[in-house]
């Protein structure tokens, strides 16, 4: 029994719920509507305009996929339908690669089928019962709160296209636990919504979008009842549900209004006589706010580090604690509310650092991305922990402090001084213990105390000046460069320029310690930095358990930084330049002679597929043709009814022509107006299918042709600041002045630094760069963001665009011809996307006299490079 319980807690359903969808995507797509498939692809990082980073389209991906193609269910009913391969996972394998790459069956035994499913039902059926509940679980400073937007952007854009569809969301409430968080929700109000919407539908999203910001508890609700698209950003305490703890006396009863209906106009109020305040036991109050959300329909619950970033609080929201704490509650009643009401919380989804709470893996996980993931990918800073025993607060201080001014100073980042904060537990160790060992190591580094800022939320050490000074901490106009702090070290403290953490006493919560250690990981500049974290040894101890309790990391594991460095990469002069055939399709639009009589020939249309057909079948199982009967209720679809002037004016705007012209040709049609405007009001789709692309075909020709041009092209721009910044491994680095190079400086090297991303690619440059058959030999696949000219553009496959892909490798052969070259890994060859590169590659390389080659990794490494020039012959 206890594996089978211990197996219920630790499985990962969201692993084989994102495997599922990345096996399928293809398939998966073609259920989407064509609105998300447009701003899917808008925002998918492959697109080299794309603003979101790849962890936020990936959850992006899975809440669309939840949403459209799971049709928001609960997650213990998405995972009943994997399991049984039904609703959808018909499709899913029962093979699939786990760490390694090796092979596997993830074949689950029905006993722990059923732990799992009973696990799942039990909290989400006592937390969630109507509504669901999912949880995205991505790591601090990946960009929840975009991501957020983003998706608020998403179901807005969705709800104005299909407003009857109740999936998506015509409201959004965002949740903030307490006020450091709340003010970091002001970006979703103040960041560029170009970046993730795409153009054609940004007039839309603006003229619609109201955002409303509940600042402080004397802030009321200003939404218009049953209104659309409004975005409430509010804290918890803002909204939340109290309970009164005394019974009241006859003075209460008389000067404070009693709890009137819900309509009631005294109600809009009684947050405001005091009611507002957190209680611990008695009735439940509603506030003004509460009440004004129960009247906005399809309500979207969005809960920001939900309801903190890590722990027992984020267990007990989630149901995994036997607690119902009042955010929880409060969402509850919101559901029943607006059941009440006739409408409904869509959904609510939470957005947390991690996917565990001790030993449990939440449920309704449905996205993860986490703390090394997001540090081995340049998402975060990387970061060195020191730990220091036996010491005291004014040798700690004295050792931190000039450790960080020997490693950062006052370099300054993006023009930002670089900071470091010293947390106290209490406000009187800052003022009579932290301060002055501050003060004294200062002076000993003939540094100003007007470095120092301290902020320890007592207005008798921090003034109104000081709080200003903490929010522009993260300005170039900053000087403060040592910050003293008390309980600032949890979630919503968004400074980039902090690139140290000073923590020496025990804080009350363990907890704290690694939220105050993860404030200085959050990325800066256009290469990954490093931040520092000190610690007495006792707090590096606890680090290291809440590490492993809510990341499955440990201190090692941060410690061992990936083997990338910085470089700085400039061009070789000349630049070198190569001649090339683009090769392009145009389509030219002629108009022909309109014949004098129209022909729609109704009679060959396909009437079927348009009709409202109700079967009704006698039983569960059908026995023959006697147990069904079906009947016609086309009758009773909502079409649009057309006019003779509506009708034209419809066509005109689809085919750019007078409406007095359109009136025309169909007034000469074979068939009558009101034989043409029966078909259309009975059957709209017709009007689209049929009659308009009939008229455009007897209105234009489309004639087709390529168009070769010939373009000298550079090989690399030249970079604005004099070099591009690179990050790269060592190990795989080549540079000019290497001395094993030496002999074919002549030959390559357009750049003075090649950073290769894997071992087959250098060794394949090393293997042909001293071969007697060639001239030149160029890296070109080491600069993909537009700094090249290089390029090909292809038509990605899954989502219809055109991207640009740049090669590898440009080889010239001693024979004058050219050779492009790609080394790809063995198991991405046969890879739709690359086929896709390869195609137009190869059209690219015929127009230009020159061969595309695709090489294996395996085929490198095994000594078969120069193989690759005989190919090219």
């Amino acid at each position: 029994m206890a594996k089978k319980n211990n197996f219920a807690l630790e499985f990962a359903f969201f692993t084989f719920l994102q495997q599922f969808y990345l096996e399928n995507k293809g398939a998966i797509r073609k259920h989407y509507r064509k609105l998300t498939q447009k701003f899917l692809d808008f925002n998918d990082p492959s697109n080299p305009d794309a603003f979101l980073r790849a962890p936020q389209f990936e959850a992006l991906e899975m809440y669309v996929f939840l949403k459209e193609y799971l049709n928001n269910e609960k997650v213990y009913q998405i995972f009943d339908d994997w399991y049984h391969k039904k609703n959808g996972f018909e499709k899913r394998a029962d093979f699939g690669f786990v760490k390694g790459e090796q092979m596997t069956l993830f074949g689950i035994e029905e006993e722990q089928y059923k732990a799992v499913f009973a696990r799942m039902k039990k909290h989400t059926g006592e937390f969630a019962q109507e509504y669901p509940n999912y949880i995205f679980a991505l790591t601090m400073g990946t960009g929840k709160t975009i991501l957020m937007a983003t998706c608020i952007f998403y179901e807005f854009l969705l709800a104005n296209k299909f407003p009857k569809d109740k999936k998506y969301c015509h409201n959004a409430l965002v949740f903030a636990p307490d006020k450091t968080v709340l003010q970091s929700l002001k970006e979703i109000q103040s960041f560029y919504r170009s970046k993730v919407v795409p153009p054609e539908y940004l007039n839309l999203l603006n003229a619609h979008l109201k955002i409303h910001f509940l600042e402080d508890t004397t802030t009321t609700l200003n939404t218009i009842d049953r209104s659309k698209f409004n975005i409430i950003i509010s804290n918890t305490q803002k909204i939340i549900l109290k309970r009164q703890r005394k019974e009241k006396n006859g003075v209460d009863k008389l000067f404070n209004p009693p709890s009137f209906g819900q309509d009631s106009v005294y109600n809009e109020a009684l947050d405001l006589y005091g009611f507002d305040e957190p209680e611990d036991e008695g009735e439940l109050l509603e506030n003004q706010r509460f009440l004004k959300l129960t009247r906005l329909e399809q309500l979207g619950i969005y809960v920001d580090e939900a309801h903190h970033a890590f722990g027992n609080a984020l267990a007990k929201d989630m149901g995994l604690k036997k607690a119902k704490t009042s955010l929880r509650l409060t969402i509850n009643e919101l559901s029943k509310s607006l059941e009440g009401s006739g409408t409904k919380v869509v959904g609510c989804y939470n957005f947390t650092g991690t996917p565990y709470a001790g030993k449990e893996i939440f449920p309704e996980v449905v996205y993860a991305y986490g703390l090394k993931a997001a540090i081995d990918n340049k998402y975060l800073k990387e970061v060195t922990v020191n730990g220091y025993s036996n010491t005291k607060t004014k040798e700690f201080v004295r050792i931190a402090i000039k450790d960080f001014w020997e490693k950062y100073g006052e370099n300054r980042r993006e023009g930002m001084l670089p900071k470091l904060a010293i947390f106290g537990s209490k406000i009187e160790e800052v003022q009579n213990e932290l301060k002055p060992a501050v003060e004294q190591v200062l002076q000993e580094l003939n540094l100003s105390k007007e470095k120092i800022l301290v902020n320890v939320g007592d207005s008798k050490l921090t003034t109104n000046d000081d709080i200003r000074e903490f929010n522009r901490l993260d300005t170039s106009g900053s000087e403060k460069q040592i910050v003293l702090l008390v309980n600032k070290g949890r979630e919503g403290w968004n400074c980039r320029s902090l690139f140290g953490v000073a923590l020496y006493r025990k804080p009350r919560s363990k907890i704290f310690v690694l939220q105050a250690t993860m404030r200085c990981l959050r990325s800066i500049g256009s290469i990954q930095e490093t931040a520092n974290v000190y610690l007495s040894e006792e707090n590096m101890n606890i680090l290291h358990n809440e590490l492993q309790e809510n990341f499955r990391v440990s201190v090692e594991d941060l410690k061992n930084k990936s083997e990338n460095k910085p470089y700085k990469v400039k061009t070789v002069l000349p630049p070198i330049k190569v001649n090339v055939n683009r090769k392009k399709k145009l389509h030219m639009l002629k108009e022909k002679q309109i014949s004098e009589t129209i022909d729609f020939e109704f009679e060959k249309v396909d009437l079927e597929k348009y009709k409202l057909v109700h079967i009704e079948q006698q039983g569960l199982v059908k026995y023959n043709n006697l147990s069904e009967k079906s009947e016609d209720l086309t009758e009773q679809r909502e079409t649009r009814e057309f006019s003779q002037l509506t009708l034209v004016a419809e066509i005109a705007r689809y085919l750019n022509h007078p409406c007095i012209e359109i009136d025309k040709i169909l007034r000469s049609a074979k068939q009558s107006i009101k034989e043409i405007l029966s078909y259309v009001n009975k059957y709209n789709e017709l009007l689209y299918d049929w009659i308009i692309p009939r008229l455009f075909n007897e209105m234009y020709d489309i004639e087709s042709y390529d168009k070769v041009e010939k373009q000298e092209i550079a090989l690399v721009k030249e970079p604005d600041k004099g070099y591009y910044e690179v990050s790269a491994n060592p190990d795989l680095v080549v540079e000019v002045n290497d001395e094993n190079f030496e002999d074919v400086m002549d030959r390559s090297f357009h750049l003075d630094t090649y950073c290769f991303d894997s071992k087959p690619e250098k060794k394949f440059f090393e293997d042909i760069a001293k071969s007697e058959e060639i001239r030149n030999i160029y890296f070109t696949g080491m600069l993909t963001h537009g700094q090249s000219e290089f390029f090909i553009q292809y038509i990605d496959p899954e989502s219809n665009t055109v991207r640009s892909y740049y090669p590898d490798f440009l080889i010239r052969k001693t024979d004058g011809k050219w050779l492009i070259i790609e080394v790809k890994g063995d198991n991405k060859i046969e890879d739709p996307i690359v086929q896709a590169k390869e195609k137009a590659a190869k059209e690219t390389a015929i127009a230009s006299e020159m061969n595309y080659t695709i090489i294996a990794g395996s085929e490198v490494m095994n000594g078969k490079s120069s193989e690759i020039l005989e190919k090219g012959k």
